[in-house]
C-alpha cells in the first residue's frame, strides 16, 4: 500500500490473546515515521462490554501531537482516533444499555477508577486514573490504548455513547465525541445562553463548533480571528459579529463586555489582550492545548476586574451523552471533509496548514483496501 508521503507502508502485527479477532488499523511505529497499516487484536467481549463496528473516525489535533511524539508520553505502535462512530455488533451477557445494531460512538474516555469524587459526580474526565481512548495504560496487551483509526473496538458499555442524529449523518457526528464536548463543556459550566455575549478564539475545527453550539444555546455570540477570509464563514456558522484580533479597534470595540469567552487555538498566544474584553466577574476559559506554555498574563487584567482564567478538558460521559443529545435535537453536526486511510498522512499536513474546513473523518471502511 502506497502513502499519501510516497512512503511504502509496512504492515505491522501486535497481538493480544491467540482467540481474539485481528482487525485492521492505522497507526505510527515511531513519531519520525508516517502513518501506515497495522494488524492488531481487540479483547474478547467481556458480560459489560459492547464492540462497535466503527464506521467513521474523526483526526483531531491532539492525534497529530500524540504521534510525533510532541506530547510526553507517547507509546508505540500509537493508532490514533477519540471521535469513534459506528455500530454494535456485540453486547456482554450483563449488559442493559445496547443492543446490537444501535448506533453508538466512543469519545476520549475508555475507563476511570468509578470511586473517586469526580468518577462519581459523573466527571470521569478529571479522574486521576482516567484511561484515554488511545495512548494510555491498559491490563490489555500491548499495555495501552489504540484508538479509533481501526476496524473495530471494545468497551465497557459505561463509555459507550447513543447516536440519536438521523444515520445519514453519522459521518459528520464523529467529530463531536471530541471537538464538540470540549466546546460544549465550558460553555454549559459557564451558563452561556440567553443574555450571555460569548467570544469563541479560533474558527477551526473546534472553534466552529463552539460557535454552533453558543447559538443554539441562545448567547449573543463573537468570533475571533486573525484571518479575515474567515469572517463570513463564521457568521454563517451562526456568530452575530466577527473581530479580527490583529485589528486594535476591533478589539477595543468590545472591551469589558463579554461573559465568557472560550479560547480554543492551540498555539501560544497574548492572554491579556483577551482578558481585557472580560466584563466584571467574566471567564476567559482555555481549551486548546499548545505544544508549548502561553506567557503568563498580567495579574492585574484579572484582579481589577474579579475575571478569572481557567481551563476545561473534554467532558464527563454524562455530559458528553446530553452534547450529543443536545446535538440531535438541535440539527447540530461538524462540517466535515471525508478521507480515505491512505489519506491520513496528507490530512495532517493540511490540518497543519489549516487547510480543511473544519475536521477530518476517515471513513474506516477504507482501512480494508
Amino acid at each position: 500500500m502506497q502513502g499519501q508521503t510516497g512512503v511504502a507502508a509496512v504492515r505491522w502485527v501486535f497481538f493480544y490473546k491467540e482467540h481474539d479477532m485481528s482487525i485492521k488499523a492505522y497507526g505510527a511505529r515511531a513519531g519520525d515515521q508516517p502513518l501506515g497499516p497495522l494488524d492488531i487484536r481487540r479483547r474478547d467481549v467481556g458480560p459489560h462490554d459492547i464492540r462497535i463496528d466503527i464506521a467513521y473516525c474523526g483526526i483531531c489535533h491532539s492525534d497529530l501531537h500524540q504521534v510525533r511524539s510532541e506530547w510526553a508520553g507517547t507509546q508505540f505502535p500509537c493508532v490514533p482516533g477519540h471521535e469513534i462512530v459506528g455500530r454494535v455488533t456485540a453486547v456482554g451477557e450483563q449488559v442493559t444499555g445496547f443492543k446490537p445494531g444501535d448506533l453508538a460512538g466512543v469519545g476520549c474516555i475508555v475507563d476511570s477508577c468509578q470511586h473517586c469524587q469526580e468518577c462519581k459526580l459523573g466527571l470521569e474526565n478529571y479522574c486521576d486514573d482516567m484511561v484515554g481512548t488511545y495512548n494510555s495504560p491498559t491490563a490489555d496487551a500491548p499495555g495501552w490504548t489504540l484508538g479509533g483509526y481501526s476496524q473495530q473496538i471494545v468497551v465497557h458499555e459505561r463509555y459507550g455513547l447513543h447516536i440519536r442524529h438521523p444515520e445519514k449523518d453519522l459521518t459528520a457526528v464523529a467529530p463531536l465525541l471530541c471537538a464538540g464536548i470540549t466546546t460544549y463543556s465550558p460553555l454549559r459550566h459557564w451558563q452561556a445562553g440567553p443574555g450571555k455575549k460569548v467570544g469563541i478564539v479560533g474558527i477551526g475545527g473546534l472553534g466552529h463548533m463552539g460557535i454552533k453550539l453558543a447559538h443554539a444555546m441562545g448567547a449573543q455570540v463573537v468570533a475571533f480571528t486573525t484571518s479575515e477570509s474567515k469572517r463570513q464563514a463564521a457568521l454563517a456558522l451562526g456568530a452575530d459579529e466577527v473581530v479580527n484580533s490583529r485589528q486594535a479597534e476591533e478589539m477595543a470595540a468590545h472591551a469589558k463586555s463579554f461573559d465568557l469567552i472560550v479560547d480554543t487555538v492551540a498555539a501560544p498566544h497574548d492572554l491579556d489582550s483577551l482578558l481585557m474584553l472580560l466584563k466584571r466577574d467574566g471567564n476567559l476559559t482555555l481549551v486548546g492545548a499548545p505544544p508549548t506554555p502561553h506567557d503568563a498574563p498580567d495579574v492585574f487584567s484579572l484582579i481589577m476586574k474579579r475575571r478569572s482564567l481557567s481551563g476545561s478538558l473534554i467532558g464527563g460521559i454524562p455530559e458528553t451523552q446530553e452534547m450529543l443529545d443536545f446535538c440531535a435535537e438541535h440539527g447540530i453536526v461538524a462540517d466535515i471533509e471525508m478521507v480515505r486511510a491512505d489519506q491520513i498522512n496528507a490530512s495532517y499536513e493540511r490540518m497543519l496548514k489549516g487547510d480543511v474546513k473544519y475536521r477530518f473523518v476517515i471513513d474506516n471502511a477504507t482501512l480494508a483496501d
